[in-house]
């Protein structure tokens, strides 16, 4: 096989697990939002999808997962919970946890690449990958989110924040999965994270 070769193969790869992903995040949002009513921000979950394409594929291409699911839903395609999408989303209370999604994989794939993955005994990779979901899944995310739903909805940022806290149950579940599958997988697949 020549180095060209190689290469496109290389690539051809990326693509097609960036785009898997992609997917992944998008089919999760055929599931109904859950609507609490304390903030106008319903519990779904993609972000579950956006913290195991962080953990599986790393920072740049779960990254990329998470942008392509995000400028698709911008574009209009009802992609998101609740078969939402278009610009509204975007202007809307939920707009800031949707482009957290972004930084978000990004954060959770370096964590688990440069950290999380390399811990030698296995309980402490379960735990370091949980640990870098949250940072990535929960903190990043809520950290754009949070002041996001503020300023939409006019409600000051201490209620966007307390109400925020409703998903932390949820969202700590998302990243103990993210480390059970995350663990798993690379266990078989070494060369899976780049």
């Amino acid at each position: 096989m020549t180095a060209t070769s190689v290469e496109r193969a290389s690539s051809t790869r990326n693509t097609v697990l960036i785009a898997v992903f992609a997917a992944l995040i998008a089919a999760m949002g055929l599931i109904p939002p859950i609507t609490l009513g304390i903030i106008p921000v319903p519990i779904t979950l993609q972000t579950l999808g956006v913290m195991v394409a962080g953990a599986l594929l790393g920072p740049v291409r779960g990254m990329l997962s998470a942008v392509i699911v995000v400028v698709l839903s911008l574009l209009g395609l009802p992609i998101l919970s609740g078969g939402r999408g278009g610009l509204g989303v975007l202007v809307g209370p939920t707009g800031g946890y949707l482009i957290g999604w972004i930084p978000g994989a990004l954060v959770t794939g370096l964590i688990v690449k440069y950290w999380a993955i390399r811990r030698s005994s296995p309980a402490m990779r379960y735990v370091a990958v949980t640990v870098a979901a949250i940072v990535g899944g929960i903190v990043v995310i809520y950290a754009i989110g949070v002041p996001w739903t503020s300023v939409v909805s006019g409600l000051p940022l201490r209620t966007s924040a307390i109400g925020s806290l409703t998903f932390v149950p949820g969202d700590l579940i998302k990243a103990v999965i993210t480390a059970i599958v995350a663990v798993t997988v690379h266990r078989s697949y070494r060369g899976l994270l780049r």
